[in-house]
């Protein structure tokens, strides 16, 4: 048993060596009711055109299926921008679609406002596009009406 052991960790090394990747998991999820608890408790507000929560509603904003590292991105945010902070969009159907989009759960849309953006663009690189980038590497990017904005990951939690 303990040859076999040996073998496959020697057999896994190998495989990074040449090149090869090992699977990563998917993230960890949060239910809608998780991730508000988890908002709440950060003091991060979130707003719905249709004063609903339907993940297939594109008028609602819903956190079902959202990444953990997305609600720790929002709370890291807001502790280090110190600004209020109002989520405008999460999971819900209507937005782009994508391996890093709203419904599998790696954006969300922040309401404007002043302390927002100046805080962004006085801090995180401008990567061009209205786009910046912070030093996690999380993408901010400066819509018509709201911030849309990409965490892959929490932004230094």
């Amino acid at each position: 048993m303990f040859v076999r052991t040996i073998a496959a960790v020697v057999a896994m090394f190998a495989a990074l060596v040449m090149g090869a990747s090992v699977a990563s998991a998917a993230p960890a999820k949060y239910t809608h009711a998780q991730a508000t608890a988890q908002l709440r408790a950060a003091g991060i507000a979130w707003d719905s055109s249709g004063d609903c929560s339907d993940r297939n509603r594109p008028n609602c904003t819903s956190f079902e299926q959202i990444n953990q590292t997305t609600i720790a991105g929002a709370k890291t945010f807001k502790s280090a921008s110190g600004c209020a902070l109002t989520i405008t969009g999460g999971t819900e159907t209507g937005h782009a679609s994508g391996t890093y989009s709203h419904w599998n759960g790696y954006k969300v849309d922040y309401r404007l406002s002043s302390c927002i953006t100046n805080y962004i663009k006085g801090t995180f690189s401008s990567i061009g596009g209205n786009k910046w980038k912070s030093g996690a590497g999380n993408i901010y990017y400066l819509e018509s009406n709201h911030w849309d904005v990409t965490y892959y990951n929490c932004g230094g939690c």
